[in-house]
């Protein structure tokens, strides 16, 4: 997969391309990532990308020009280009599940005041991370650029993506790890049972709990099985009786 970032801040992502699962995909060849400086395509000896807006107004707008001469300078066929925005519905695993079958990704980051409308013409998607305001489109730009990344084929094991959060419009599960009990928390008992059934089930009964208490309105979305209904049913009972 091949990622192309167009931004003013190359800078910013110096620790993101270096650190953790992100480093390893570049390192092992699975993720390719190339960040292109929007101002080295302005077209004044001061490489300003930015001016005012007409109509007034605040601040300064990022101009169409350098933006879409960055554009051309690295879209192949292959390319799908989405720019950060506030205009889209929030980014979600689907989303996410989407894009990583792409082979090359371009994002067009923004900045200042916001972007010429005029870009909007040479994206095929917007895309926003949520409802809140940042100062530019970098840090955004690298949460969908990680949310691809490891959905990638060999950059996380298939195990590990199996039980995330939000595929299955659920949280995950509750995990635990050593000791088994600190300060009186004492790890479930059904998990050092070596009942794999038993585990199974509680696991997928915690999973419907914790979106239940947390993000009820994923389970709108959520596809109940026959199981599923019967464990929220145990899970009502259970808050009813006070054991959850």
């Amino acid at each position: 997969m091949k990622i192309k970032i167009l931004t003013l801040f190359k800078e910013m992502y110096d620790g993101f391309l270096d650190t953790s699962i992100i480093k390893r995909a570049r390192a092992l060849g699975l993720v390719d990532i190339e960040l292109v400086d929007i101002r080295d395509f302005s077209d004044n000896k001061y490489r300003h990308v930015d001016d005012t807006p007409y109509g007034g107004g605040a601040g300064m707008l990022m101009q169409v020009g350098p933006i879409a001469r960055a554009l051309d300078s690295v879209k192949t066929e292959k390319s799908y280009t989405v720019m950060m925005s506030p205009k889209a519905k929030p980014y979600d695993q689907a989303k996410a599940r989407e894009l990583a079958h792409k082979e090359e990704i371009i994002i067009i980051c923004g900045h200042y005041e916001g972007i010429d409308h005029r870009v909007s013409s040479f994206v095929d998607e917007h895309i926003s991370i949520g409802d809140y305001i940042l100062t530019g489109g970098e840090l955004a730009s690298m949460v969908v650029a990680d949310s691809i990344i490891r959905l990638r084929k060999e950059v996380i094991s298939p195990d590990s993506l199996d039980i995330e959060s939000y595929d299955d419009d659920l949280l995950e599960y509750p995990q635990y790890t050593k000791p088994y009990d600190y300060q009186g928390m004492k790890v479930p008992d059904i998990l050092l049972s070596g009942d794999h059934a038993k585990i199974r089930r509680y696991r997928r009964k915690m999973a419907i709990y914790e979106t239940l208490k947390y993000r009820k309105d994923l389970l709108k979305k959520h596809h109940f099985t026959d199981e599923d209904k019967q464990l929220l049913e145990e899970i009502l009972e259970d808050i009813k009786n006070g054991r959850l």
